[in-house]
């Protein structure tokens, strides 16, 4: 198993998460966990330097997927997330080395 599975990761304003779970399961996505967070970025710095607002209260979507999944996961969330605003939140991904009790993987 190892070397096949990204782990995506998606920080969003709170209240995105369904549309971002059902866009990333429309395109095989077969779950994901959600973490409820808060933001701890100096509001004044992030307006005054990047000139947007940023809400604090975030939630964070962590999907492990197989890695021929992860590109179309990822531009699925980002659209339904609506990632082209400035502050929408932020996406990425990291290779995950070993893997185990995903029964749901070996079918």
């Amino acid at each position: 198993m190892s070397n096949q599975f990204e782990m995506i990761f998606f920080i969003l304003n709170k209240g995105h998460i369904d549309e971002a779970m059902a866009a990333a399961r429309e395109v095989g996505a077969t779950g994901g966990t959600v973490i409820t967070g808060h933001g701890s970025a100096s509001p004044e710095f992030v307006e005054k330097s990047l000139g947007f607002a940023v809400q604090p209260e975030k939630e964070i979507l962590m999907i492990l997927t197989l890695k021929e999944k992860r590109s179309d996961i990822m531009s699925a969330i980002a659209k339904a997330a609506g990632l082209n605003k400035p502050g929408a939140g932020i996406g990425f991904s990291i290779p995950v080395e070993d893997v185990t009790g995903l029964s749901a993987f070996n079918k």
